[in-house]
């Protein structure tokens, strides 16, 4: 009896080794809520809930004022994220500074950061990301917007946070004989700030964002992975190229952001979930 159960338990752990070993692990792929902003309006519950139905590990949020996201206090917005199975990452958050610089008002320009970090850091994000700025008029303003956002760096690092830049392609034209992104790269902490490269954009400025990588390795701690439709619509990003170079860029987790659609938003998030899931060239996890 003992010789038969020791059979019993061994084959079934042989059977368990082998169903883990041929079993996939779920890939790490987060979504930026403005993917699905118009359902989000209409239903935020439902929409959050079929999101996570999709597979997506968690989510970056793009609706933050006044220490709420999308209306909710950050713990509600946290338990929201939470009890559908995803986890919060991230969220696009701006201030941007008086159109005279000298003339801001520094006071409340730092309380409104203030407000901004502890909101973020009770909603349970590890990331705060400005994802636009205005195209400054000199080099000088430029270096004011970096020696600004160094500082957002350094109150962010401060409380636990990583702070960063997101692109679109209006970076990749000059001010004063120097290219913007390449201006803002240099000009800024490493240590406090990081660039949220997207991908389709630095295509659209006629970059190719393997080249960033290499030029400008482990300034690129998250990418937005998107196209121009759904993803691997246009053609026109090498996702594998870029994956495969991921750790050069030093990036931890990709989000994928679909802004335009062939059909329906969550058919859309949808697709993309699976074009990435189904992609040999994308690992489980970039965070470890």
């Amino acid at each position: 009896m003992k010789k038969v159960s020791f059979l019993l338990i061994s084959a079934l752990l042989t059977g368990l080794f082998v169903f883990s070993a041929c079993t996939p692990q779920k890939k790490e792929i987060y979504i930026q809520l403005y993917s699905v902003r118009d359902d989000i309006k209409a239903d935020y519950e439902g929409t959050i809930a079929k999101v996570a139905e999709m597979g997506y590990t968690g989510v970056e949020a793009a609706s933050y004022g006044d220490g709420k996201f999308y209306g909710l206090s950050p713990e509600e917005f946290k338990k929201s994220i939470e009890d559908v199975g995803m986890e919060v990452l991230s969220s696009h958050t701006a201030r941007p500074l008086a159109d005279s610089i000298p003339a801001t008002n520094w006071d409340e320009v730092w309380a409104w950061w203030d407000t901004a970090i502890k909101a973020h850091k009770e909603a349970g994000m590890k990331y705060i990301v400005t994802p636009w700025m205005k195209t400054p008029a000199t080099l000088a303003d430029l270096k004011a917007y970096c020696d600004y956002y160094n500082q957002i760096g350094e109150k962010c690092n401060a409380a636990g946070l990583r702070f960063g830049y997101h692109n679109h392609n209006f970076e990749f034209k000059e001010i004063e004989g120097e290219l913007m992104y390449d201006y803002m790269l240099k000009n800024t902490d490493p240590s406090k700030v990081f660039f949220q490269m997207d991908v389709y954009w630095v295509g659209e400025g006629g970059k190719n964002p393997v080249d960033y990588f290499n030029e400008y390795p482990g300034r690129f701690e998250l990418l937005h992975i998107k196209d121009e439709l759904e993803l691997g619509k246009s053609g026109k990003v090498d996702f594998e190229s870029i994956y495969n170079n991921a750790e050069t860029a030093a990036a931890k987790y990709m989000i994928v952001e679909v802004e335009r659609y062939t059909g329906t938003p969550l058919d859309g998030v949808k697709e993309s979930y699976d074009f990435l899931n189904d992609a040999p060239y994308v690992k489980a996890v970039y965070s470890k």
